[in-house]
């Protein structure tokens, strides 16, 4: 029995090994005993398809085993660790609903913020006078920010090192900065006038109304940098805290909150907030920036002292990087270049379909009103000014509901859809057992059984995350061609409430996609840190061996993977940048096809929104090539593989 057992190999090198073949054999020696101290196995990658069920969540640095198994074991940390991987530990932990809620509420805040900028800001800066012609340049500001905002708070985020966590700084510096911009913006007009008659300026005075335009553009833009900030930390934030397994079903949450933020701004909108709010201000945008900075303060409280990040001063100094513009731009083009395919081919898919949306999002409105107001301007084609102005304010009433309706439809969708996609991991089925409670310990297997068996009667088989995304741009293209056929505004609100089904997908499947790659490169790279500490730990006992775990070591430590902040900013970058690209095209359509204002069957905007399906047609092809099943890439596992060998091959 024992010489049989002698000759079963571990998968794994040992110093043990190692030295036994460099010494002669003793006759007589008592064989070394199965917790000898000098049994060490050597740091390798851990297979990146049992990752998930390696890494204990409770302890971000330690893979622990059960007590008294495996070979070489060594208590660390009050962790006991095992040198023998062959052990299988214990399963990563499923966190509750009531954890996935509190991690993704921010969302809902930071959503009604955004809310509030796209559905009212352009009525407010022009009430301001600011002209159309420059309206244009102040609305480049969110795909300016998003494109180099958030890959610059990626950046900094993932090299962080406050006790507290690496994601809630910028979540609540970039929270103080909105509601400071938010509030400055509201109240632009009472500053400026309230600053310039210091100085004897009349309130109507031509250098008053010049610098109030001025004031008010450069909040735009401070906002925009702000709220870019701010989604850029609380995307990372819900990736580093929700387990692998539970990615899908986190994003899902987050898409639910942000539909909750999405009907909770746009009914405010529709509501007349100053005769039911007055001590909040004494306009509409003034209430609805009061508003929304209670609610992202109040959301981002709450998520922030509910959820517990992982110390990131355990995951070692920060890294040492060049500071200024060049040093940015360097950085981000390296990281480009070593997106994991999975990773890439969103992003990919996400710049086409986000040439598709643009349109829709700022324009749909305008839309909407023009199918309401034709009637009014085939009857009488010579309104004055204020008559349009009149019909035309209440178009765009008529087109805030229809976006209301959307943002309806597609808060359903985020809660149906989720239980009719099939799950793209097989421990997807975890999130499944979770209650509302905030205990991370998992559920009786009765429980879990149960609600496993109910969930599956509504699952369509094949009918994946991926292909459910891919379906989505078939269905909005399908959508924007129908609007060939609309002439009323009730069948154009039927067409935007069907998008919504589709914008349900936008965000829910790219984010997905990417968190879950995401999180197990990440929860690969802390056990790679935990081999290291651990061999650095026995290193001392073991002087003869310092080279080979030198080079054990060093292969992890200059693991230079991305990490997410990073990853989700240029993620960003793919849907900000093609924002540009559809504004640009929309100001060429529009010049051509543009009739003047107060014109009946002006189409224009129904043309902007069909070329602009088009790219979603694209996008639905690229989406194809799509993995079903979420696997990150390889090659930083290679990498240590590689110099582990060498190490054992000079020693």
């Amino acid at each position: 029995m024992h010489s049989n057992h002698a000759k079963k190999s571990s998968p794994h090198p040992k110093l043990s090994d190692v030295e036994s073949s460099k010494k002669p054999a003793v006759a007589g020696s008592p064989p070394a005993s199965p917790t000898d101290s000098t049994d060490i196995v050597l740091p390798r990658a851990i297979s990146m398809e049992r990752l998930s069920t390696q890494i204990s969540e409770h302890s971000p640095l330690l893979s622990p085993t059960h007590p008294g198994t495996g070979r070489g074991s060594l208590q660390l940390n009050g962790n006991l660790l095992s040198g023998d991987t062959q052990n299988e530990p214990e399963q990563e932990e499923s966190m509750s609903t009531l954890y996935l809620v509190l991690l993704t509420l921010g969302m809902a805040g930071l959503q009604i913020s955004w809310t509030v900028e796209l559905s009212n800001g352009t009525p407010y800066l022009l009430s301001l006078g600011i002209s159309k012609s420059l309206m244009a340049l102040v609305w480049i500001a969110g795909p300016l920010s998003g494109t180099l905002v958030q890959p610059y708070v990626g950046i900094r985020s993932d090299n962080c090192r406050v006790s507290w966590g690496k994601r809630k700084p910028f979540m609540l510096g970039g929270a103080i900065a909105t509601i400071i911009s938010l509030m400055a913006l509201a109240w632009a007009r009472e500053i400026v006038r309230g600053s310039f008659s210091i100085f004897g300026y009349g309130p109507e005075s031509e250098a008053v109304h010049l610098n109030t335009i001025i004031f008010a553009v450069v909040l735009v833009y401070v906002l925009d940098f702000a709220i870019n900030t701010v989604q850029a930390a609380i995307r990372a934030f819900i990736v580093d805290c929700a387990p692998t397994h539970q990615q899908e079903a986190a994003n899902a949450w987050a898409g639910r909150i942000v539909g909750v933020g999405n009907i909770l701004g746009y009914l405010s909108g529709y509501l007349h907030l100053p005769r039911l709010l007055p001590f909040l201000g004494d306009t509409q945008f003034k209430v609805l920036c009061a508003l929304a900075s209670i609610a992202l303060a109040s959301t981002l409280s709450i998520s922030c002292l509910s959820i517990k990040e992982r110390d990131p001063r355990l995951e070692g100094p920060m890294k040492k990087t060049k500071t200024g513009v060049l040093a940015f731009f360097k950085q981000v083009l390296k990281s480009i270049r070593r997106l994991p395919p999975q990773i890439r081919m969103v992003c990919e898919v996400q710049f086409f379909a986000w040439i598709g949306w643009f349109p829709f999002l700022f324009y749909i409105t305008t839309y909407i009103g023009q199918l309401y107001a034709n009637p009014f301007f085939e009857e009488n084609p010579n309104m004055t000014n204020d008559e349009i102005n009149e019909v035309m304010e209440h178009a765009t009433r008529i087109g805030t509901f229809s976006l209301l309706i959307f943002a309806i439809t597609s808060f359903s969708s985020n809660i149906i859809l989720p239980m009719i996609v099939a799950p793209s991991r097989a421990t997807e089925d975890l999130s499944a057992s979770s209650t509302l409670s905030l205990d991370s310990k998992p559920l009786s297997s009765t429980n879990s059984s149960w609600k496993k068996d109910l969930c599956s009667h509504f699952v369509i088989p094949g009918f994946t995350l991926a292909r459910a995304w891919q379906f989505s741009h078939v269905l909005y293209a399908f959508v924007m061609f129908l609007t060939f056929f609309v002439r009323t505004p009730a069948g154009g609100t039927v067409l935007v409430g069907i998008t919504g089904v589709s914008w349900a997908l936008t965000l829910w499947a790219p984010f997905a996609l990417i968190s879950a790659e995401i999180s197990e490169r990440d929860a690969l790279r802390r056990s790679q840190q935990q081999q290291a500490q651990t061999y650095q730990h026995q290193r001392q006992h073991h002087r003869s061996s310092s080279s080979l775990l030198r080079d054990a070591t060093s292969a992890v430590a200059n693991n230079d993977s991305d990490q997410a902040g990073i990853i989700l900013g240029l993620h960003n970058v793919s849907i900000a940048a093609p924002q540009v690209i559809a504004t640009l095209g929309s100001s060429v359509i529009f010049r051509w096809l543009q009739k003047p204002r107060g014109t009946p069957d002006d189409d224009s905007v129904g043309w902007v929104l069909r070329i602009a399906a088009l790219a979603s047609l694209v996008a639905a092809w690229r989406t194809g090539y799509l993995s079903d099943e979420t696997k990150p890439s390889t090659k930083d596992a290679a990498a240590v593989d590689a110099d582990v060998e060498r190490g054992n091959s000079r020693s």
